[in-house]
């Protein structure tokens, strides 16, 4: 039995889900001004991920760059959610 796609799946799931609340609280406390941040984690996870030799492990690390990536856009998404109402706005920061 191959289990590979099942972990990576599973992984790619908590990962997603673990970066949900984490642009949420970013945007709060930091505002979108703190992009650069996962622009820095996602080049890293990228690079450590070409380097790694286990497959399921880089493969993990890849979508671990790539949802850094994404969180850029995400953090942008929810400055929007905000001045919408749908979220609260963070303490003292102008964006």
């Amino acid at each position: 039995m191959n289990f590979t796609g099942i972990i990576v799946g599973l992984a790619t799931f908590l990962i997603i889900g673990i970066f949900h609340p984490i642009v949420i609280k970013a945007e709060y406390y930091l505002g979108t001004r703190c992009w650069w941040m996962f622009l820095i984690a996602g080049i890293i996870f990228g690079a450590i991920s070409i380097l790694v030799d286990n497959l399921i492990l880089s493969t993990v690390l890849g979508v671990t760059a790539f949802s850094s990536f994404w969180s850029i856009l995400e953090l942008k998404e929810q400055k929007e959610r905000v001045r919408k109402g749908w979220f609260p706005a963070g303490p003292g920061h102008e964006d």
